[in-house]
């Protein structure tokens, strides 16, 4: 959750190099029609309808340009709004509001749009047992908010970055020379508290990965058929030494394919899509006035 200590310790820094890319010197359009303090207001207003995500980190642009700004909302993030919708006001130095519209929009922008099209995709497995996840597929330096924004459109949250967690794909067996090595060498380096996750391509891969004992199986790029073979060969291993192995499921993950995927009794289902290709949602800064 993006709140205001999260705010101060994580994003501040990410906000302010996001500001520093678009002002290097001076604002000299605002500076030139806005020479001294002036307090203004101006409407947050939907152009489409979706989730909306990003509220306090928009708030926060314009709080480090101006420590007095604020915003009036009774929205807040995850409520679905409409087109046309006025979801608040932002009040402080003209000068300040002029100068972070774009940077704050672009981030309520961005982040609403992943909340939005996560909200879709969970919608389509509503009823069924499986979990939308995101991957670390983010556009660099916006995955925290990219992720936070996945959360907030009903999505979970995928190992956050390299330190977070164990996952031995292809490269990496590559690497070590077998599914075999590559846990062993694993489950000796990390404590024992760290789960590990293998990757696999196939049938043949598959049972490689549950002889050396994997705690949580993904398949990649399988059709539904195979999918479901692979589910219960990892379901009726779990049974037999007795331990809990889940599975996950990536590659041509798409909205459409959701249900069907759904079938083969994955547990989770790992879309880059979500981060990677959801579409901005529009939504703009209008009727500014001064007061």
């Amino acid at each position: 959750m993006i709140n205001g200590v999260t705010m101060k310790i994580n994003v501040d820094e990410c906000l302010l190099n996001a500001l520093k890319e678009d002002i290097t010197s001076e604002d000299v359009t605002t500076n030139a029609i806005m020479p001294e303090a002036k307090q203004g207001k101006a409407e947050l207003i939907c152009k489409e309808s979706g989730i909306i995500a990003g509220l306090p980190v928009f708030t926060r642009v314009f709080e480090l340009l101006d420590s007095r700004a604020h915003f009036d909302t009774s929205i807040k993030d995850g409520d679905s709004v409409t087109k046309g919708q006025v979801i608040g006001t932002i009040h402080g130095d003209v000068r300040a509001l002029l100068s972070g519209e774009r940077t704050a929009l672009n981030y309520l922008q961005r982040m609403s749009g992943i909340a939005t099209l996560t909200h879709s995709m969970v919608m389509e497995l509503k009823g069924t047992s499986a979990t939308l996840l995101d991957t670390r597929k983010t556009t660099p330096n916006m995955r925290p908010f990219e992720k936070y924004a996945v959360t907030i459109g009903g999505g979970k949250n995928h190992r956050y970055n390299l330190s977070d967690g164990i996952l031995i794909k292809d490269n990496h067996i590559d690497a070590a020379g077998s599914i075999k090595r590559a846990v062993e060498l694993a489950r000796d380096y990390a404590p024992f508290v760290r789960k590990i996750e293998v990757e696999v391509e196939s049938l043949s891969m598959l049972e490689e990965a549950l002889e050396a004992e994997a705690d949580i199986i993904m398949l990649d790029n399988m059709d539904t058929e195979t999918m479901k073979a692979a589910v219960k060969k990892v379901r009726d291993k779990a049974l037999q030494i007795n331990k809990k192995i889940l599975t996950e499921c990536s590659g041509n993950v798409t909205k459409e394919r959701l249900k069907e995927i759904a079938t083969t009794g994955v547990d989770y289902i790992s879309c880059g899509a979500i981060t990677h290709s959801a579409p901005i949602m529009d939504i703009s800064l209008k009727n500014l006035t001064v007061v």
